[in-house]
């Protein structure tokens, strides 16, 4: 607020009445040079804005803020100019939103005091993409998460041991690789199956192969067949296609959804046993051999621990032993399978 000095009605001003009235005014905010001072007149500082460099200077708008580092917002009026709005802030590298409103500064023109408009908030920055840099380069292993099988299959109850053969196992592995990673599609995904006339261990490539947080899961083939895979990923709950353990990936952590399909024995060739028709058939009981994305009692191996009860699709998430019925996931899980890729 302004404070107005005034002589009184009978008397003329005088000039020590005027040298008081100049120093009110100079202490109400306005700077004898008219460039506003660090401070706005209501007392609020600048705000600051997010980012690890690049604060705006007083009396200019935050610049935009480059890759890896957000700006900040506008700063005071200068020069008795309003204070402009801040420009939105480009992403920063850990997403980190930019920054807030610029503090109007208030200055003095030609004898008539103008008072800076509030800038603008900054635009939020733009959050990181998950698994960006690293992540992206090295990904090629994952187990199909529930929720990729259900979204995938359009059914609540996934797939069963239907899926369109090696051709289409493969094809679903792409899918679900780029919708958790664009880009990630073009590495050359193969499902980690084994039918009558083509082994597992076969199809994958030489490795090495990493996990959606660039954790080493195996450096070639020696590496994965062991009971568990070598690597520094998490071997007790391999990682689904977000990163995410398997098992915690169901939501509560603690479902019983680790059987996942291959067919194969431990050296990761077929065992001789049911292949759902080479992955093409639904029906029938006598599933296909199963591994263990996380070890349980009834078996550690990634690759073979039992067989599922059949090819029929189903989801069961609670412990009930060996499971029965025809469906492949009546064991516990949902008829999942492993994902690698060629191109690491």
């Amino acid at each position: 607020m302004t404070t107005r000095c005034r002589a009184p009605r009978s008397a003329a001003l005088t000039p020590l009445t005027l040298c008081v009235c100049l120093g009110v005014l100079s202490a109400c905010g306005n700077s004898d040079s008219g460039s506003a001072s660090n401070s706005s007149a209501a007392g609020a500082a600048p705000v600051a804005a997010a980012g690890s460099a690049g604060s705006s200077a007083s009396g200019q708008a935050g610049a935009p803020g480059q890759a890896g580092t957000s700006s900040s917002g506008a700063g005071a009026g200068s020069n008795g100019s309003a204070g402009n709005p801040s420009s939105p802030s480009t992403a920063g590298s850990s997403g980190a939103p930019a920054a807030a409103a610029g503090a109007g500064g208030s200055g003095q023109t030609g004898g008539a005091t103008q008072t800076a408009a509030a800038g603008n908030a900054g635009a939020a920055g733009t959050t990181g993409a998950a698994g960006a840099g690293a992540t992206g380069a090295k990904f090629s292993f994952f187990v199909t998460s529930l929720e990729a099988i259900r979204r995938e299959s359009k059914n609540q109850n996934g797939y069963g041991g239907n899926l369109g053969g090696l051709a289409g196992a493969d094809a679903i592995c792409t899918r679900i690789a780029e919708a958790a990673l664009p880009g990630s599609g073009a590495k050359g995904w193969r499902a980690f199956l084994s039918t009558s006339t083509e082994n597992a261990i076969e199809r994958i490539g030489a490795g090495p192969w990493y996990d959606r947080n660039a954790q080493l899961v195996a450096n070639d083939t020696a590496g994965l067949l062991q009971e568990r895979p070598n690597g520094s990923t998490t071997v007790s709950d391999l990682p689904n296609e977000l990163g995410v353990p398997n098992r915690a990936g169901t939501g509560t952590g603690m479902d019983d959804n680790h059987d996942t399909v291959t067919a194969s024995n431990t050296q990761g060739k077929w065992d001789g046993g049911s292949t759902c028709n080479d992955w093409t058939s639904a029906t029938g009981s006598g599933g296909p051999r199963v591994g263990h994305s996380w070890p349980a009692q009834s078996g550690k191996s990634w690759i073979q621990a039992h067989n599922a009860p059949g090819c029929e699709p189903s989801v069961a998430l609670v412990q009930t032993g060996a499971g029965s019925g025809a469906g492949i996931g009546n064991g516990g899980g949902y008829g999942g399978f492993y994902c690698f890729a060629l191109k690491p």
